[in-house]
């Protein structure tokens, strides 16, 4: 994750839910997730989508980002096991999940951006290096 002026936020090490059964299993009922690691939910393009705790043992901060990469809202600190949906607060293409209150405390909100190469590298705001 960047500043939009490029400066570093944080690096994750992220496994990928880029398909329909993938997406539906997301982080549900693991006990753990190390520092440092989350999951990048990848949707084919840009829409409204919600995200719920069903089954998620742990608490998570749901960041959605536009097709850019531009991070559009944070719900930090989800809590676990709640069925209510979160929504994204408009239209998005990627969802990173890191452990809870994280996001908070490394100044990620809107306009940050991701770089990875999930992202197309021809709407990207940072291009993945």
């Amino acid at each position: 994750m960047q500043r939009a002026d490029g400066a570093p936020i944080a690096t994750f090490s992220v496994e990928i839910a880029d398909d329909a059964a993938e997406r539906e299993q997301g982080l549900m009922r693991r006990r753990t997730l190390p520092k440092g690691a989350g999951m990048l939910f990848v949707y084919p393009s840009e829409r409204p989508v919600a995200f719920w705790m069903h089954d998620t043992l742990i608490p998570l901060d749901i960041i959605f980002l536009d097709g850019a990469g531009r991070v559009i809202s944070v719900h930090g600190n989800a809590r676990p096991l709640d069925d209510t949906p979160i929504p994204s607060q408009g239209a998005a293409q990627y969802v990173l999940e890191i452990n809870g209150g994280l996001a908070g405390r490394l100044g990620i909100g809107a306009g940050a951006v991701l770089s990875h190469p999930a992202v197309a590298a021809g709407r990207a705001a940072i291009p993945c290096r």
